[in-house]
Parts: C-alpha cells; structure tokens; sequence
C-alpha cells in the first residue's frame, strides 16, 4: 500500500510541477560516473569537509545535532539517496542557509531552524538537498561544463566552502575559483527536479505537503525585506512566484490526510537557537524570555525562557520549568538532557549523574546523553570512564572533529599524555592541519618507550598524515 501511495504521489507530481520534456535532463548513468564518479565525489566532500571544519563558525551542540541527523536519516528513508552515509555539519550563523555537498555532506545554518515555522517546512528544505544529492547535481553540473578535471573540481569545491565560510556569496568570483560561482548555482532545471523530488520525499515520509510552498513563501518575504543583502541561500535557491504556486499546487491536488506539521522536539530546538542567537546579556535575555513565555506561553517560548534562565545563573527556576514541562512530556530525551545540562552547570554532579543515567537507561548510548554524562565523569575525576565512553562513541563517529577533540582534554585531565597527543592529531586531521597533526603523532611516538605495538600503531598515523601532507605540496 505505501509504495503503491509513493508510486502514484511521484506520477501526479511529475504531472503538477512544471513538465519537463524539454528539459533534456541528463540521464544518471554512466555518462555522469565517467565524469566524477561517486568515489571522487567522496574525495571531493572530504576537501570540502576539511575547509569548512577548519574555518567555518560550528555550533558544537550534540542536542541540536542529534536532532538534525536523526530528521535527516528519516527523510532519507523515503529518498532516491542510495548511500546514506551522510556527514551532517551545522553551522553557528543565523541567516538562512542549508547545503548539499559531494559525497554526502549535508550543511545546515542555525538560522535555517529560525526561519522555519514547523518541522514540516524545515524537512522540505532538507528534502530538496537530499535531491541535490541524489540526482547528483553537482556532478551533472561538471558534465556540462567544459572542464570535467577532478583538480579543478577541488578548486571549486574549496571556493564553495569559502562562501559558505565567510558567508559571503561573491567569494566566489576571486581568482581561478570564478567557476564554482556558476557550479554552485544550479540551474533553473535542477533546481525544479529538486523541488520534485523533494516534494514526493517530503509526502512519503509523512510530512503535511504544504510544508514545501509555505517555506517558499516564507523565503520570498524574507528575500522581501532583506533588500540588496539577501541571505546566501536565496541566492543560490532563488524563489520565484512560479516555485511557489507550483507547490501550493501540488498539495492541494494530492489527497492526504495524516500529514505531520510539527513535532514538539522541533519546538525545543528552535528554543534552543533562539536563547543561542539573543545578542544582548544574560540579564536581558532572561526578561526578554520571560515576557514572551508568558505573552505567548508556547513549548517552544517556555523551553527558550528555561535556557535564557539556565545563562543568568537562575538554575533553580529553570528546572521547576522543566520539571513542568517533563510532567507533561515525562520521557522527552531532550528535556531531560537539558535537565543533566543545568544541573552539570550548577556543579550539581552527583545530582546530574544520576538524571542522565535515567536518561541513558531509556535510550542506551544515545549521543548528546553520553556527551554530557562524559562530562561529568571528568568533572568528578573518573576519566577512564569518561574515556570510555567517548571512545564507543567514535566506533560509530570517528569522523566527528569534536569528539575527538573533547577526548583529547578528557585524557589530558586524566594525564594520558600520549592518548592526548594522538586525540588532537586525530582532530587536526579532520580540520586538514596536516602539519600540526604530524608533530601530535610524533610527541605521541616520543613517549611511546619504544612499546612496538603502541609505536606501531603511532607510525600509521604518521605516514598518513606525511602522506596527505605531501599529496597537498604536489609530491
């Protein structure tokens, strides 16, 4: 029955979205693959990973970020996405911007949450970038370049990132990297075949479908008021009234009923970006906060209101809000965590162990959960522990710089000094500081005593990162 439903729901909006046939669009065969294949493409994400890693402003939050994984991994479900292993990055900038990168990377600006106004209009913009991927638009954008060189592939791939770094869309337009302004900027055709496929993705996964015309509509007024500064992503995804009513019309002649808006974890975490994006103090927040809670008593103003207190030192308040909040939602992973949060922050360590170990119990090794319990193992001296469970977390996240960077002050409080020197090379791999990774390997090395499994396993990493390092100098 549910692919019969995602069958016939394709078939319709094909029909309703602008058609097509003289679209000429490139097949997604070996024409593409002999272009850039997907392993390039991974080499190519990786690139591009190591300069946003390095220069781009992240927000290191493992609540925000486990429930952005999560809604993406759920949307790819019902995507034409074939190899789901997705590197997600959420970058610390309040303007509108979402990315989809080669090789899986998917990028996400905070300010994307704020501009969103339920979950559903936030999973039809992820929908269209899991598109961008899947019909692998950067690759067919190479295709129809004249350059198909995977170096000058590289170069445009950088120039992207750089954009993206310094939020500043005519980054690209400086020197050899003029090309990615035009690959970066899809076409008019690929950017309605995302539109498409987004929108099925959107129905299948459940999701209201006048999500995707409600968010376009709201990027337009937002392009409205922003005048000669338009965010970045409405330059590269312009919005135009065809976009829109396309969509709207789509939904209204689908027959659907049962499609998700909002949940309540979208509501905290867009609390949680607004109290993160309030520019004034503590103080002011805290009123602020306040007055907007008790104007428009909301989940999300109320858990907004629970953080602004959390930063002004009012702890005591801020959990009686919660335990309000968790009488209403007892198991909700994220309150309980921003529960642990508080009461870590407040030194209340016993107190936080034990909620988090609740926590833990409900959702075993669940993420930001096992974060924050790491923490507070640390904060109490047990640092093998705390290593320990950083470390099971690496199993399935070994590409993830801030964990590795975490475990490397865990171990360095604990006086594992080589555990310290090869974590921080680990991180500095990730961020593409070749160099500086190579001299963590070789302290490591220096106090390895000469113990020929440990200096083994150190020479590895040395001779991978002397590799990259001499892949970058061109020998």
């Amino acid at each position: 029955m549910i692919n019969r439903t995602v069958f016939l729901l394709s078939l319709i909006t094909q029909l309703l979205f602008a058609q097509e046939k003289d679209l000429n669009l490139p097949s997604l065969g070996d024409r593409v693959s002999g272009v850039i294949s997907l392993e390039q493409e991974k080499i190519l994400g990786q690139g591009f990973l190591e300069q946003v890693y390095a220069q781009a402003p992240l927000i290191n939050d493992p609540i925000i970020q486990e429930y952005t994984e999560l809604l993406i991994y759920r949307l790819s479900e019902t995507s034409q996405v074939k190899d789901r292993q997705f590197t997600i990055i959420l970058i610390d900038e309040k303007s509108l911007n979402a990315f989809a990168a080669p090789g899986g990377v998917i990028g996400v600006n905070g300010g994307l949450f704020l501009n969103a106004g339920n979950e559903a209009q936030l999973a039809s913009v992820l929908s269209h970038e899991l598109a961008h991927l899947s019909q692998r638009h950067f690759a067919r954008n190479i295709l129809r370049g004249k350059d198909t060189n995977l170096a000058s592939s590289l170069v445009m791939v950088s120039a992207i990132a750089l954009a993206i770094v310094s939020n500043n869309p005519t980054a690209f337009i400086a020197g050899p990297a003029a090309l990615a302004q035009q690959q970066l900027r899809y076409s008019r055709i690929f950017e309605r075949e995302a539109d498409r496929y987004g929108f099925n993705n959107l129905i299948a996964a459940g999701y209201d479908p006048k999500g995707m015309g409600e968010m376009f509509e709201s990027m337009a007024k937002t392009r409205k008021l922003a005048g000669d500064n338009p965010p970045e992503f409405l330059l590269t995804h312009p919005v135009t009234s065809s976009r829109i009513s396309d969509a709207f019309n789509a939904a209204e002649r689908i027959e659907f009923s049962g499609g998700k808006k909002n949940t309540v974890n979208f509501e905290f975490i867009k609390g949680r970006l607004k109290t993160r994006y309030f520019s004034s103090s503590p103080q002011a927040a805290s009123r602020y906060f306040k007055n907007l809670y008790l104007e428009s008593p909301s989940n999300e103003n109320k858990y907004a209101y629970v953080k602004a207190l959390k930063l002004n030192n009012e702890a005591d308040l801020a959990i009686d809000l919660l335990n309000e909040m968790l009488d209403k939602f007892p198991k909700n992973l994220i309150l309980n965590i921003t529960k642990s949060e508080i009461l870590f922050h407040e030194q209340r360590l016993d107190d936080a162990l034990k909620n988090i170990n609740k926590v833990l119990n409900i959702s075993p090794k669940n993420y930001p959960a096992s974060i924050i319990k790491s923490k507070i193992l640390s904060a109490k001296k047990d640092t093998i522990q705390a290593e320990e469970i950083l470390r099971d977390l690496l199993i399935t996240k070994n590409n993830d710089p801030s964990l590795w960077l975490q475990l490397s002050e865990v171990q360095r409080a604990g006086k594992n000094r080589i555990g310290y020197h090869l974590s921080r090379g680990e991180y500095l791999m990730l961020l593409g500081d070749f160099e500086n990774a190579l001299n963590q390997f070789r302290f490591a090395l220096g106090l390895s005593n000469n113990s020929f499994q440990i200096s083994e396993t150190i020479m590895t990493k040395i001779n991978l990162a002397q590799k990259k390092l001499g892949t970058r100098r061109g020998f």
